[in-house]
């Protein structure tokens, strides 16, 4: 088994509680940490045999930018469900999702939650 890190992953969406939120919109950050077994010894060099992390990105991407979550750890939680049914290779995705501009009285760098799946 080996670990694919995918971090900073930036993505435009309008997700959060408040409408203002969905209105305004802002970025979101995800990072990606996924527990992968090769279906074939990796000495066969094929990306066929391992996450594509490309697809991973565009699987991300979809689900971020796509319809409007109030919760980020629903939005996590989906992301590490979507990209285990895509890759059966994957054994334990760990999904981070950062909001810097959550809408909290007082100054921050960002919210941050982590979802793994399977839990």
């Amino acid at each position: 088994m080996y670990v694919i890190r995918m971090k900073n992953c930036a993505f435009f969406a309008r997700h959060g509680v408040l409408d203002e939120e969905e209105t305004l919109g802002q970025r979101f950050y995800v990072d990606a940490e996924l527990i992968v077994e090769p279906s074939r010894p990796l000495e066969g060099d094929s990306i066929e045999d391992t996450v594509n992390y490309g697809i991973a990105f565009a699987v991300i991407e979809k689900i971020v930018t796509g319809h409007r979550r109030f919760l980020i750890e629903a939005l996590a939680l989906e992301v590490a469900k979507a990209l285990a049914a895509r890759f059966p290779q994957i054994r334990k995705a760990e999904i981070t999702v950062r909001k810097p501009n959550a809408p909290v009285p007082g100054v921050l760098d960002h919210v941050e939650v982590t979802v793994v799946w399977p839990q």
